[in-house]
């Protein structure tokens, strides 16, 4: 897989203890939208500017969060705070593994509802290697891809868990009575 210029590969295990707290992963995903304040954070997880502040902080720390901006407000100074990439990926050598990744998708998950479809499908392919690399190579290319812009009438927001692994699926001998 191609790592993207605007990839922050995970690797330290300070990170992965930044993003496993609930809130500092909201607090991702909130920012994902656009550079937000410590106020704007508190109003929109409904956690106080102190307790959003302390995660900021580690989040910070971790090298997952950076001042966008700052402006000037009745004689102190308002920063913005915006994510260091834009996208996440997992090194080969850290210590978690792509269970990381389904767990965070896990907790984000709201309860499937009428107006939008949830599609949850585990299959299981035979691959070659050639293969297995295209397919992973496209699944990036999609995920790249333009999607619906942010504004009122955008729509509402979905996750794309993709995951190409090697299955550890028990090889059953030739029948001989086939």
């Amino acid at each position: 897989m191609r790592e993207g210029h605007n990839d922050l590969v995970l690797s330290e295990p300070d990170q992965f203890r930044a993003l496993g707290h609930p809130l500092r992963h909201r607090l991702l995903l909130a920012l994902r939208q656009r550079p937000a304040t410590l106020a704007q954070l508190a109003a929109a997880l409904g956690a106080t500017k102190g307790t959003v502040g302390y995660h900021v902080k580690i989040l910070e720390r971790a090298g997952l969060l950076r001042v966008a901006s700052t402006r000037r407000v009745r004689g102190g100074v308002e920063q913005y705070y915006e994510p260091t990439s834009k996208r996440l990926r997992i090194a080969p050598d850290a210590p978690v593994g792509g269970d990381f990744l389904v767990r965070a998708a896990l907790a984000e998950m709201l309860p499937a509802d009428e107006a939008a479809p949830d599609v949850t499908i585990l299959r299981h392919l035979r691959l070659t290697v050639a293969q297995a690399r295209n397919l992973a190579a496209g699944l990036e290319r999609f995920a790249e891809g333009e999607h619906v812009p942010a504004g009122q009438d955008a729509g509402r927001h979905h996750g794309l868990l993709l995951s190409l692994y090697r299955a550890d699926i028990p090889a059953l001998p030739d029948d001989p009575s086939q």
